[in-house]
């Protein structure tokens, strides 16, 4: 009997898992940098390789995965990363920390500390890569169980019994106002203060609940005026006048994306912080470069010092200023 060989390679299955994953060919272009011919020439290989179709092509709509796409995106997915853990191994006894890593961002936290963080990482293990993928909290829970990342830097908020987290800093909320609000350069303020005023809510899933339940612990009720699921609308409608918002992640330049000034007020009380930290997939075991960049993250991300961000310690010593 004469045996089959494998007539496709994991690059090529990687071009169409960024294709069923984006429904787009240009798309898939962008994400793996490579160009919309070499795309299509891998997914018709395959198909003919297979002798099956994969994708149901849309005029000017993008492509639908057929339903022998869908079982090759599930199958190709899991081999791809069976391929990954041959790398680990290997890495594991040569003591090299090497290869791709998918990290998830909340993506409050994205823009923040994302850049610097990833930097000093990939500067310090230059045979790495990594590749980011922001959602919220919800997004970013499911993510993990489904494996589509392997890490996500993240806060405490509804942590899931198969996920482990561990916790490095924690961000107590804080106020933002524009700069014309007759709040904006007081010392603090109080939520007593604050329940009857406008307020433009960071309308996420987890984070309107988090935000909601700092009212409802005092007896109050906020008056949302306003909301958006969009940091940077909530912050623009903050700065022209629209109201207040609450807050965890405080960079060191706030300032709504129009140039507007911002004014953060420390929030007076004692209200449960979010927890900045890492989360991980319990069962799945954790490679070393995974490791690596946890042990990164733990390094770098404490009290004393967040990347691009005014840390608790920080904050802390300017207030008694």
């Amino acid at each position: 009997m004469k045996s089959s060989s494998i007539k496709f390679t994991l690059r090529q299955l990687s071009y169409f898992i960024a294709t069923a994953e984006t429904g787009s060919i240009t798309l898939a272009s962008s994400r793996a940098n490579i160009s919309q011919a070499a795309i299509s020439t891998a997914i018709s290989h395959i198909e003919r390789e297979l002798h099956v179709q994969l994708f149901v092509r849309h005029h000017a709509q993008g492509l639908t995965p057929t339903p022998a796409g869908r079982t090759l995106l599930r199958d190709a997915k899991q081999l791809l990363k069976q391929a990954e853990g041959i790398y680990s191994s290997a890495a594991d006894v040569s003591q090299q920390v090497r290869g791709e890593l998918t990290v998830g961002w909340f993506s409050t936290l994205a823009p923040i500390v994302m850049p610097e963080l990833v930097s000093s990482f990939l500067k310090m293990y230059p045979d790495t890569k990594a590749r980011a993928l922001e959602s919220d909290q919800q997004g970013l829970l499911s993510g993990l169980s489904r494996a589509e990342m392997e890490i996500a830097v993240t806060y405490d908020l509804e942590i899931t019994p198969d996920i482990e987290f561990a916790p490095l800093a924690p961000l107590p909320p804080y106020v933002l106002f524009g700069a014309t609000h007759p709040l904006a350069r007081a010392s603090s303020v109080t939520l007593r203060q604050l329940a009857s005023l406008p307020m433009v809510l960071l309308d996420m899933p987890m984070s309107r609940d988090y935000f909601r339940e700092l009212f409802i612990r005092e007896q109050l009720h906020p008056n949302i005026a306003w909301s958006s699921s969009q940091l940077d609308v909530v912050r623009g409608m903050v700065a022209n006048g629209f109201g207040y918002t609450l807050a965890n992640a405080r960079p060191r330049l706030v300032c709504a994306p129009d140039g507007r000034r911002l004014y953060a007020v420390p929030l007076s009380g004692d209200h449960p912080p979010m927890t900045i930290g890492i989360a991980t997939l319990k069962e799945v075991r954790k490679t070393r470069l995974v490791e690596a960049f946890e042990q990164h993250c733990r390094e770098h991300i404490s009290p004393s010092n967040i990347p691009g961000m005014v840390a608790l310690d920080e904050s802390r010593r300017s207030k008694r200023r």
